[in-house]
């Protein structure tokens, strides 16, 4: 039997900083579905936000986390995480020498969207993600076990117990593993893989979230997605990410003829919150505009953003035309399983930290550098309290392996379709009639109801995944009869606080679904 003291699945940033500071003597493994690097975290452009510098403090982060959040955030948790922000990057600082710094010794700080003051540290100019996650994996103890390409598709839980203990999982070869651990986390991610405009790596198809809501958790606010204002737009596709920081260093969005679409649509302009600049950027392309980041006016812009340039050389964009091709795309999921601020969910044994987590840091729409900043918070905050922990829980003798078993297959349409739906009826801009529409359609594949996973294929375990996370997904919008923040209904274009400042939970219990309401626990809704 594989038991671990804690079993960690998935491989990002939240993941890597609990494995490190795990007390030395837990054994710890780590499942991942790809390559240890092949995740959000180690694409991310951005830094990580904390209010260090002379002019910033805690509360200023706090205020523009919640306007970003269109107060939909949780008070006690917005609070918690910036308040620690200051030492979660001096820690590191210190410890790794990773983070750029001014010619005086000091950390650089950058200006992103919503961001009242210069609060954003970096790596590498736009190579934060890449250092901070080579950094982690350089600090891995002997006592974490990386196991790389190993599919989880189901949770394994103790119903006497009532917990969760461990883990299935398929390798290449198609052998079923059983994993066990006193403390058994999912640090899978999002779901952006859903739209076909994406910055997500190809592995974040929301399998943590799938599998955790088909085990019986609390999932939560997942009607609310970011869509990335500037992706690279190359012949119909997207191929990657331009950071907001080039919009921060004074980048403007600009019609193919040189129009500013930004102006007098927000105080900020280029810099408003990223629903706002998404939604203006989509307005424009659905009129048959193009829109391109105008760059002319950033000096030395090879130098200070090495990934984008290289982004846009390997994909033949001429930078020295001053014009960069965008597009919005699916980025971050500020929903997620249902979780505290440490990552406990509601089941026992069960824990999500990262993206796959929803905490209520970012509220409707996240704060823009906030997300590493919460996988480093709910890193430490989650190892300080196992570590406290002393009990061992009793594993049942279940199996290590499992023989080889016949490959059955799932007959749901390709997730291309998916994806092509999902856009045109839950991206952006979304309507009762299209969100009834895709929701119909859904209902009719009942890919919820699938059981005993075993005999599936990994690809087809991923498509039942997608399908699962579209529907959690379609079935909030639907419900959210408002517009805030990642959301927005055209039928409904206003915040409604009366009767919307309030989460909605999605569970599965006993083969049903239910859909309840939580009040956010906000300065607003006091």
């Amino acid at each position: 039997m594989k038991k671990s003291d804690v079993l960690i699945i998935g491989s990002g940033v939240a993941a890597l900083q609990l494995s490190i500071l795990l007390r030395h003597d837990k054994n710890v493994r780590i499942l991942t579905k790809s390559h240890i690097k092949n995740a959000n975290s180690y694409l991310a452009q951005g830094g990580i936000a904390a209010a260090i510098g002379i002019q910033d403090d805690p509360s200023k982060h706090f205020a523009d986390t919640f306007e970003a959040g269109r107060f939909h955030n949780n008070e006690d948790t917005v609070r918690e995480i910036v308040n620690e922000a200051p030492k979660l990057i001096g820690d590191l600082a210190k410890q790794g020498n990773i983070f750029d710094k001014d010619q005086l010794g000091n950390l650089q700080l950058g200006l992103e969207g919503a961001h009242s003051e210069k609060r954003i540290v970096h790596s590498g100019g736009d190579a934060t993600g890449k250092n901070v996650i080579e950094y982690l994996i350089s600090k891995l103890p002997e006592n974490s076990k990386v196991e790389e390409n190993v599919f989880v598709y189901e949770l394994i839980m103790d119903h006497q117990q009532k917990r969760c203990i461990g883990a299935k999982a398929k390798t290449e070869d198609g052998t079923i593993r059983y994993f066990y651990g006193d403390y058994v986390i999912l640090a899978t991610g999002g779901c952006g893989q859903l739209y076909p405009y994406t910055s997500n790596a190809p592995t974040v198809t929301g399998d943590g979230i799938a599998m955790a809501y088909l085990a019986g958790a609390e999932i939560a606010d997942m009607e609310f997605i970011q869509f990335h204002p500037t992706l690279l737009y190359i012949n119909g596709e997207t191929k990657g990410l331009i950071s907001e920081a080039v919009r921060g260093e004074g980048a403007t969005l600009v019609t193919e003829d040189g129009t500013p679409i930004m102006e007098g649509v927000h105080p900020l302009k280029d810099l408003a919150p990223r629903h706002i600049v998404s939604q203006t950027i989509f307005n424009y392309i659905e009129k048959g505009h193009e829109v391109f980041l105008d760059i002319r006016s950033i000096n030395d812009f090879e130098t200070r953003f090495p990934s984008v340039t290289a982004i846009c050389q390997n994909n033949k964009v001429n930078l020295s035309e001053g014009r960069i091709p965008v597009v919005p795309g699916s980025h971050f999921l500020m929903g997620g399983i249902k979780t505290d601020v440490m990552g406990r969910t509601s089941i026992n044994g069960l824990f999500a930290i990262g993206e796959a987590a929803c905490t209520g840091l970012h509220g409707a729409n996240r704060l823009a550098s906030n997300s590493l900043l919460e996988g480093l918070y709910q890193g430490k905050r989650l190892s300080q309290w196992i570590n406290s922990q002393q009990i061992k829980n009793l594993i049942p003798d279940f199996p290590e392996l499992v023989p080889f078993l016949p490959e059955k297959s799932v007959f749901l349409p390709d997730v291309q379709v998916l994806k092509e739906q999902m856009m045109k009826r839950v991206g952006i801009v979304r309507s009762k009639e299209l969100l009834e529409e895709q929701q119909n359609w859904l209902e009719q594949l009942d890919v919820s109801e699938l059981t005993e996973f075993d005999a599936y294929s990994t690809e087809d375990l991923t498509a039942i995944f997608m399908y699962v996370n579209a529907t959690l997904i379609t079935g909030s919008a639907l419900t959210r009869t408002e517009s805030r923040g990642g959301h927005f209904r055209s039928d409904f274009p206003d915040e409604n606080d009366e009767n919307w400042l309030r989460k909605i939970i999605i569970q599965k219990h006993k083969g049903e679904v239910a859909i309840n309401h939580e009040y956010v626990e906000t300065a607003l809704a006091n």
